[in-house]
């Protein structure tokens, strides 16, 4: 079986992404595209620029570091914004998404085309919070899609009843199929990222007695600390995932996208640093996914062989057993179409064994998620 462990829905970006505030959904929207190493340029000519249009790059990352530009969702996966008469533009998803939009039909069809059997669908703000559309989703093809319930994690805290009540329904009324968690959307609401705290433990508990695997995404506010190191704020991250399984022994966890690739490029290749291997929870339970393309496609050509040692690494300190292949899709399609990032994997693990290579593209996905 292939299973994508890495792929979104979404509504159109132009509406309210399921937020009550249309407004709260465009500062989501674009703090992350803000943030993003996707290139800028100006309309009229195509000269680069930068983010700074768009967000005071001097000031911590956040809401109030945002700038009133007419910032808008456009059309073919751009993004755009008005400064002194002039458009700026971002192409952060590929220009094949005309509507803004991209539905199970959408996903379903790519799959078909480049062989992948099964794929998980992810959940960030900016691409909307409605669990409701990803069930739908995966409603309409049930032995195809599979999806992760969204809590907005900066309701936890002051309303934990509620996000209770949510998570709950999400698993046993909408039919989603695992948690999905964001760190750094605390932070974003003035909250602290403690997430191990004692006050979240009613709310664990309650995701705990699901019976569903929990995907905790990087907190890339963190990743951004002033005066860290490349690798500090990784391995902290990485602690904070151990202490949670230390609570929570037997719970299957994974780490979305993987280690934060874009920090250790060095000499034409990736350098995962000791400390960082080190700090990864030896547990069979936590698992790392593989999303190499949509980090490092705009960095290396395709097929991207320099990232073969890192993944022969990885192999030999974490386990083939403990990797996910991911893409990202549909956004990753504006460095390599699906059938190229399975190509892509399939290439530069070519010294692994077929039974390797199965379960890191498939194999692990389907015991996770109970295929």
């Amino acid at each position: 079986m292939i299973y994508d462990g890495h792929a979104y829905c979404f509504p159109d970006l132009r509406g309210d992404g399921g937020f009550n505030d249309r407004d709260e959904f465009r500062k989501h929207l674009q703090l992350g595209i803000a943030s993003h190493f996707q290139p800028v340029w100006r309309s009229r000519d195509r000269a680069p620029v930068d983010n700074s249009g768009l967000i005071d790059t001097r000031s911590d990352r956040g809401f109030d570091s945002l700038k009133d530009v007419q910032f808008r969702a456009a059309s073919h996966g751009r993004f755009e914004w008005t400064i002194d008469g002039d458009d700026y533009v971002k192409q952060y998803t590929p220009p094949s998404l005309r509507d803004m939009t991209y539905d199970a039909d959408d996903l379903v069809a790519e799959m078909d085309y480049a062989g992948v059997d099964m794929a998980l669908l992810h959940r960030t703000p900016y691409l909307g919070i409605g669990n409701e559309f990803i069930a739908d989703c995966c409603r309409k093809f049930p032995d195809r899609l599979q999806g992760l319930a969204h809590i907005e994690e900066w309701l936890i805290r002051p309303n934990v009843d509620g996000a209770i009540e949510k998570v709950n329904r999400a698993v046993k009324e909408q039919g989603l199929h695992g948690v999905q968690f964001l760190p750094d959307q605390l932070s974003l609401y003035g909250d602290t990222e403690d997430w191990d705290s004692d006050d979240f433990k009613p709310f664990w508990d309650a995701v705990v007695s699901l019976g569903v695997p929990l995907f905790v995404t990087p907190s890339y506010s963190s990743l951004a600390m002033p005066g860290a190191t490349d690798s500090e704020p990784v391995v902290a991250q990485l602690g904070m995932i151990q202490r949670w399984m230390d609570m929570y022994p037997g719970v299957p966890v994974v780490l979305t996208h993987g280690l934060s690739w874009r920090l250790f490029i060095k000499d034409g290749g990736l350098s995962i640093p000791d400390d960082v291997y080190n700090a990864i929870p030896d547990d069979p339970n936590f698992h790392i996914q593989l999303l190499f393309a949509i980090f490092l496609g705009g960095v290396w050509d395709y097929p991207m062989v320099q990232v073969r040692p890192t993944i022969e690494e990885l192999v030999g300190r974490v386990g083939a057993e403990r990797l996910i292949w991911g893409t990202d899709m549909p956004i990753v399609m504006r460095f390599y179409t699906y059938r190229q990032n399975l190509d892509h994997m399939r290439i530069c693990s070519d010294f692994l064994t077929n039974d390797q290579t199965e379960l890191i593209v498939g194999g692990n996905m389907a015991r996770l998620m109970g295929v």
